[in-house]
């Protein structure tokens, strides 16, 4: 029996954010870790192919960005922060691979192709906007500071 349903609620949008967060890191994270495992098909080759300049460069430097800030996503640190370099990262990814081809692809395809991009654009922004919830370890260090300065 809850007793308390705002408490309830609060515990749920925790688990929601907690969620929220592991999803868009996980992706980031996996992603980062890719382009240094098939650096010809997901890293350097694939910024030749796309048109990044300095690929040999920005393949790795957006591999490590991924990976980072992926990872501080998933656990919850300086998530906000986090976010914004990930928030770059997916709108050149969105120019470069969907908007450039909408007139090839089409429409219909192009959207079908932007599916996992736009769902991390929006999930980021979710971040940006919320930060990393109440089961986060920015939130757990926030807490310790508050008790240190009282």
């Amino acid at each position: 029996m809850i007793t308390n349903p705002d408490a309830a609620c609060a515990n749920r949008a925790a688990k929601a954010i907690l969620l929220i967060r592991i999803l868009v890191g996980w992706v980031f994270l996996s992603e980062g870790i890719q382009k240094f495992l098939f650096p010809d098909s997901l890293g350097v080759g694939r910024f030749v192919k796309i048109g990044i300049p300095w690929p040999q460069v920005m393949a790795p430097f957006v591999g490590v960005v991924e990976i980072v800030c992926g990872s501080l996503l998933s656990i919850g640190v300086m998530t906000r922060l986090a976010a914004i370099p990930l928030l770059i990262d997916i709108c050149v990814a969105l120019y470069s691979t969907k908007i450039v081809t909408l007139a090839k692809n089409g429409f219909w395809g192009t959207l079908h192709e932007a599916r996992t991009d736009v769902s991390m654009l929006l999930g980021l922004i979710f971040l940006l906007l919320i930060g990393g919830g109440a089961w986060s370890l920015d939130t757990k260090l926030s807490a310790k500071r508050d008790k240190k300065s009282e």
